[in-house]
């Protein structure tokens, strides 16, 4: 196997690394970042909105049969509201996951007007801070399919 490429590629990650950004080119990347990760944020909160809206939908759908004692309605709007919970948690997953992205990158933008042993441990400190984040926010969806599941 040729390494070539790979030593390359790591002194090339290794020369970068060394130098320090000016502060007008952090502060541009920051704002970068910022725009990048609003952006993201919205769209992730339309999307949410849109998939909630969807599922009230469904949710009234199912009152409305309810309202007519249709004698399967009790389960389908059950069933519904399961689903509605579901979809929600999904839905707040994938717009707290977007939003601490975003704070990440802004943060890692942050880091690179830092230089050396600095730089090193402000990614390793907002690394660490993501990891945890996701973890929390994963936990709870999980946590709330799992009460949308049992749903009765």
């Amino acid at each position: 196997m040729n390494y070539r490429p790979l030593i390359a590629a790591a002194i090339c990650v290794l020369a970068l690394s060394a130098c320090k950004e000016t502060p007008s080119e952090t502060a541009k990347d920051v704002a970068q970042a910022k725009e990048s990760a609003a952006e993201n944020n919205q769209e992730a909160q339309t999307t949410a909105a849109e998939d909630r809206a969807q599922a009230d939908v469904k949710v009234t759908d199912a009152q409305v049969d309810l309202v007519k004692t249709d004698a399967g309605a009790i389960k389908k709007l059950t069933a519904a509201e399961s689903d509605a919970m579901m979809v929600a948690a999904k839905a707040k997953f994938d717009v707290a996951m977007t939003e601490t992205k975003g704070r990440y990158s802004i943060a890692n933008e942050k880091c690179d007007a830092e230089k050396g042993v600095e730089k090193d441990a402000c990614r390793s400190r907002i690394s660490a801070t993501l990891a945890s984040e996701q973890a929390t926010i994963t936990a709870t969806r999980d946590a709330e399919i799992v009460s949308a599941t049992y749903h009765q």
